[in-house]
């Protein structure tokens, strides 16, 4: 069957069809993929039967592959663990073994985020492939960030213009921090630009989300508090949004830069299994900087 590509809403989300990516696609077949990428900001592969090897062999041709996701901050490294340790794979699941997860994000509702926005060089994208998917629930929501910031008012795009904000979060809560709490050098955290410049559209996107950021830089709490409620309706705008409802053998992936996820609620008695790898990024272009990644 041929390469086909069809839209999944008005501003988000494509799926493609035509392709068994147990084999990699021809270099061909890559720049379409690439474009459709860029386009549609995330891609949906139904149908795929990957195993590790298969699945990272795929995600390599997008770039570098990017290490397993570490929220501690450099004087508190993660400890490998166990034989089966795959530096480039990361299982996200609520399955417990002897009274533990045997991945990350186990259970529940999850807000939106971008993913390692905490990072001084977050992960380009994820790509995240079903292996178990409980009955209901457990969804995957995508938002456009780009058409975000498009749909502010000037008055606000005037506003968060050269500004930064305060990201992070914490490995073991797995939810938004009460900063107040507890000490910042005890969790991984950077300050990121409120607007980016993507490094291959060159365009805008927002780059704040209800989970990780925190504190707008040179504002008072309740400014910055203010600002970032007045900015979340733009960044969680149903409009912009694409909803997936998961079957085994879906691979997602998407861009990290230019888009929000959330994860809904599921069943806790349900197992929810996938496995998780990314391509590495590299320092976040404040939109006011005018260099590409060409540059």
């Amino acid at each position: 069957m041929p390469l086909s590509v069809r839209p999944l809403s008005a501003h988000i989300g494509a799926e493609i069809r035509g392709l068994d990516l147990s084999t990699p696609p021809a270099p061909d077949t890559m720049a379409d993929l690439r474009q459709a990428w860029l386009d549609h900001i995330v891609l949906i592969y139904r149908g795929q039967t990957l195993d590790p090897d298969q699945q990272r062999a795929f995600v390599s041709l997008w770039g570098e592959i990017g290490g397993r996701a570490n929220r501690l901050p450099a004087n508190k490294p993660r400890q490998q663990q166990g034989p089966d340790y795959n530096a480039a794979a990361m299982l996200v699941s609520n399955i417990r073994e002897n009274g533990k997860p045997i991945g990350v994000l186990p259970d529940g509702e999850l807000w939106f985020h971008h993913d390692m926005c905490y990072a001084a060089q977050p992960n380009r994208a994820s790509f995240l492939y079903a292996i178990k998917v409980p009955s209901e629930g457990g969804n995957t929501k995508f938002a456009n960030m780009y058409q975000a910031y498009d749909n502010l008012p000037q008055r606000l795009k005037d506003r968060i213009e050269g500004r930064t904000v305060l990201q992070a979060f914490d490995e073991i809560q797995d939810s938004r921090l009460d900063l107040s709490s507890i000490d910042i050098a005890d969790i991984k955290h950077c300050h990121q630009p409120i607007v980016l410049r993507h490094p291959e559209t060159g365009r805008r996107a927002l780059y704040v989300n209800r989970l990780m950021s925190h504190r707008v830089e040179g504002l008072s709490d309740a400014e910055s508090d203010d600002l970032l409620e007045e900015l979340y309706t733009f960044t969680e705008d149903p409009a912009l949004t694409y909803e997936h409802v998961w079957q085994p053998g879906d691979l997602l992936m998407w861009d990290n830069l230019c888009s929000i996820h959330a994860r809904t609620d599921f069943p806790k008695d349900q197992h929810r299994l996938m496995r998780r790898m990314t391509i590495a990024g590299s320092t976040v272009i404040p939109a006011w900087d005018n260099q590409t990644a060409a540059e």
